[in-house]
């Protein structure tokens, strides 16, 4: 199992938007960090990297996943 790099986050250092007409929510964890890389989970999760590490998130259709819960 690959090792996992654990950072303490605040939420100054995070961005968290809301798009309502993409529906979507917007997680940067380092907002003035571009990602080079990035990945699209089965379930709509976009992951994005930055020199192998996770730098933000969007998660597509928000509205529905609130629904359900």
């Amino acid at each position: 199992m690959a090792k996992t790099k654990q950072v303490r986050l605040t939420p100054e250092m995070m961005d968290v938007e809301y798009d309502p007409k993409g529906d979507a929510l917007y997680i940067a964890f380092s907002p003035d960090t571009v990602a080079d890389d990035s990945e699209l989970t089965d379930n709509d999760l976009l992951i994005r990297y930055r020199d192998k590490a996770i730098i933000g998130l969007t998660i597509l259709h928000f509205s529905k996943r609130r629904e359900k819960s």
